[in-house]
This record gives structure tokens, C-alpha cells and sequence, in this order.
């Protein structure tokens, strides 16, 4: 499983990020490539510590399950459900928010691994540094395959 905590991997993901423009249209989901780029800008803040998120009612008891779909080979499904507090509907600014997950992967990626260790993630609860690296390239990911990058 790739990590955004590995070299080849983060650049990739910088790669595929330039190469979405604001006509990038979603092969699934109802979030516009802006509101896409939003949500992954809220939910870095979680392991970044940049906000306290509360955790699930539901994840609470599932939660522990199903974490490994978090940092394993397989890829999320299409009609995973959002964390609400980072559920985009508004308007959103593409360059604004292209330009606001450069800067906060940039910063997450040299803190490295041990910074974000232990973070509680809203539905699985704490995960090490490691399982967040895994996690984050993941999340981006499958927001990235969303919109054919």
C-alpha cells in the first residue's frame, strides 16, 4: 500500500493534483472538482490536528472492523459515506482550494509519520502515523480516480 510519507508516492499525488483543472468532471459522486478538493482540504485537517474531530456513534462499534479498508490494497467504494462535517455542498473556489491541499500536503508530508501518530480518525478511531500516511494516499486517491486522474 502506498504512503503519502513515501517520496514517490507524495510526488505522484502532486502530479495527478496539477493535472486537474476546473472543467475536471466526477465519474461518480455529486461534488463538483472544487468541493472534491474542499473535502480533502477539511479532512486533512484531522490528522494534521488542525480541528478535534468527534467520533462516529456508529464507527464507535464498526469503526474497528473495517479500519484496515483504511490503509489496505483495495480500493474504496464509490458510495462510501462522508464524515458530515466535511460534506461539501457550497461553492467552491478550484484554484483557492488546488493551492490550500498543496500547502497543507507539503506541511503534512514533512512533519512525517510520527506527527500525526495516534490521531483519532472520526469513524476509525486512532490510527498510527503510518496507517494515516497509508490512509491519506488512499483518501486522495479515490477523490482523484473520481474526477479520471
Amino acid at each position: 500500500m502506498k504512503s503519502i510519507f513515501e517520496k514517490d508516492s507524495f510526488s505522484e499525488v502532486f502530479e495527478r493534483l496539477d493535472r486537474l483543472t476546473p472543467q475536471s468532471q466526477a465519474l461518480w459522486g455529486s461534488m463538483d472538482v472544487a468541493q472534491m478538493l474542499a473535502h480533502c482540504n477539511a479532512f486533512q485537517d484531522i490528522p494534521m490536528q488542525k480541528v478535534q474531530s468527534e467520533r462516529d456513534f456508529v464507527g464507535r462499534f464498526v469503526g474497528p472492523f473495517i479500519r484496515p479498508m483504511m490503509y489496505n490494497d483495495k480500493p474504496l467504494p464509490h458510495d462510501l459515506s462522508t464524515i458530515a462535517s466535511i460534506k461539501m455542498t457550497d461553492e467552491k473556489n478550484f484554484d483557492v482550494e488546488k493551492i490550500t491541499l498543496k500547502s497543507k500536503l507539503q506541511e503534512f508530508y514533512e512533519a512525517g509519520p510520527y506527527a500525526s501518530d495516534g490521531v483519532i480518525h472520526p469513524f476509525f478511531g486512532k490510527l498510527t502515523g503510518e496507517q494515516w500516511g497509508k490512509g491519506v494516499y488512499k483518501h486522495l486517491d479515490h477523490h482523484f480516480q473520481q474526477f479520471g486522474e
